[in-house]
C-alpha cells in the first residue's frame, strides 16, 4: 500500500512538505482498496446530483448567463455556498458553471458602495434581491481562492472574468477597509491575524481558519499584501491548536481569541458548543495537511475527534460542549459531520499494522464511502462538505 511518506515528503530539515511543492497528492480511497473506477464513478454520481439532477441538484442555471446555488433549508443563496459551488467548479474543469456562479454573486451580493464596499452580501433572496447587507468572511475567503486556480487552470478574461484581478481587489479590500479614509472594517485582525466572525468583529470562527488558503495568497496576492498572509497561515494553524480541545478535539463553534469558546450570548443564540460550522475545522485541517503539512500541533486534532465519537455512528446524533459533555440539541448535518470527519483522516498516516492510527482513520473513511448523499430539504449544507470530502479523499481537491 501507499505510505503518506510519498505524499509529506521531507526537506533536510526535517520540515514536512506537502502537495504545494511535491505536486502529489493523497488519495485515501485508493489506500483503503477502492478501485479507480469506483472512485470515478463516485465522483461523477454526486456531481450530476449536485448540479445536473432535476430532484436532488443545489445548483440552478439563471437566465442565458448566470446561476446560483440554493441553501435549500432556507431557501436563499448564500456566499458560502456560491463561493464553494465555484471551487468545486474550478476543481471539476466546469468553466461555463462557474462563471455562472461568479456572474450571478458579482450582480447580485457584490456591495459597491456603502460600509461593506467590496464585500458580498452573505445572503440573497433567488431573484438576486439582498436579504442582507453584511458579509459572511468564509464567502470572501473562497471566492479569492477559487478566483485564483480559475486563473491558473483556465487563464484570465476581461472584466469580471479576470479572475486573478478579481481576487487580488477583493483581498486587498479584506485587509485594509478602515485605511487611509475607506470606510468600514477590515475581515481579518491586523494585531492577531486572524479572519473574524464578520468585519471588526471581537471574535473568530475557528471553521474560517483557512492556513491552506493563506499560504497561497501569500504567493498571488498584490505584493504589499503577501506577507501579511505567510503571517496569517502561521497565526491560523496556531490557533486551530488551542481552539480545539485537548481530549476530544472539538472546537467550538465561535471563539474568543484566546482559544476559548464564545461565552457571550448573540441575537441569535449560544455559540461556543460543537455545532455546525465547528464541522468544517477537521476538515480544513486535513486538506491543509495535504497542501502543506506544516504541524503546529492542529494536525492531531482530527484523530482525537474521530477517537472521541468512537465506533458508533449513534454519537453524531447530539450536539456537545467542546469537553464532549452532551447537549439537548439536535444535529442539524450529521452527514456532514460524518464527511467533515472522515476528510481529517488525511492527517494520519497510513499504516498495516494492526491497531495502528490508520485503522481508525479507515473505519471513518469507510462510513463516509458507505453514506449517501442527503436527500431533503436541509441537504445543502451536508452535501457541499460531501462533495468536498470526496475530492479531498480521491487526490482531486488540489492547487491550480
Amino acid at each position: 500500500m501507499v505510505s503518506i511518506e510519498k505524499y509529506l515528503r521531507f526537506s533536510r530539515k526535517g520540515t514536512a512538505m506537502g502537495a504545494f511543492e511535491t505536486g502529489n497528492y493523497r488519495n485515501l480511497f485508493a489506500e483503503i482498496g477502492k478501485s479507480e473506477k469506483e472512485i470515478k464513478d463516485r465522483i461523477d454520481l454526486a456531481i450530476n446530483t449536485f448540479f445536473f439532477d432535476e430532484n436532488e441538484r443545489i445548483y440552478h442555471d439563471a437566465g442565458e448567463d448566470m446561476g446560483y446555488l440554493v441553501d435549500t433549508g432556507n431557501n436563499d443563496a448564500r456566499t458560502e455556498g456560491m463561493s464553494y459551488g465555484m471551487m468545486m467548479c474550478v476543481q471539476m474543469d466546469m468553466k461555463e458553471q462557474f462563471d455562472r456562479i461568479w456572474k450571478w454573486s458579482k450582480t447580485h451580493m457584490y456591495m459597491p458602495g456603502g460600509e461593506n464596499e467590496g464585500y458580498f452580501a452573505w445572503s440573497c433572496q433567488l431573484d438576486g434581491t439582498k436579504n442582507a447587507y453584511g458579509p459572511a468572511p468564509d464567502g470572501e475567503e473562497f471566492f479569492a481562492m477559487a478566483l485564483f486556480f480559475a486563473s491558473h487552470r483556465w487563464g484570465d478574461g476581461e472584466g469580471i472574468y479576470n479572475y486573478s484581478h478579481e481576487a487580488k481587489e477583493l483581498l486587498k479590500a479584506c485587509l485594509h477597509k478602515g485605511e487611509s479614509g475607506r470606510v468600514g472594517a477590515p475581515m481579518w485582525n491586523h494585531d492577531n491575524h486572524y479572519i473574524l466572525f464578520g468585519p471588526g468583529s471581537p471574535f473568530t470562527d475557528a471553521s474560517y481558519h483557512l492556513p491552506h488558503f493563506y499560504e497561497l495568497f501569500g504567493e498571488w496576492a498584490y505584493e504589499e499584501d503577501r506577507a501579511f498572509f505567510k503571517e496569517a497561515a502561521k497565526a491560523s494553524r496556531e490557533y486551530l491548536n488551542k481552539s480545539c480541545h485537548k481530549e476530544t478535539g472539538l472546537n467550538p463553534e465561535y471563539g474568543n481569541f484566546d482559544g476559548s469558546p464564545m461565552d457571550k450570548k448573540l441575537g441569535w443564540g449560544y455559540f461556543g458548543d460543537f455545532f455546525s460550522d465547528a464541522y468544517r475545522t477537521a476538515a480544513n485541517i486535513g486538506l491543509d495537511c495535504v497542501w502543506f503539512g506544516d504541524d503546529k500541533g492542529q494536525l492531531s486534532v482530527p484523530l482525537r475527534m474521530m477517537n472521541f465519537f468512537g465506533a458508533e455512528l449513534e454519537a453524531v446524533r447530539c450536539t456537545y460542549k467542546v469537553d464532549g459533555t452532551p447537549v439537548e440539541r439536535p444535529v442539524l448535518h450529521p452527514f456532514g459531520l460524518i464527511a467533515t470527519i472522515a476528510q481529517g483522516a488525511l492527517t494520519v498516516p497510513y499504516s498495516d499494522e494492526p491497531g495502528s492510527d490508520f485503522e481508525t482513520a479507515r473505519h471513518w473513511v469507510e462510513f463516509f464511502w458507505n453514506m449517501p448523499m442527503r436527500k431533503g430539504n436541509r441537504r445543502y449544507y451536508d452535501n457541499c462538505l460531501y462533495i468536498f470530502a470526496l475530492l479531498a479523499l480521491s487526490g482531486n481537491y488540489r492547487i491550480w
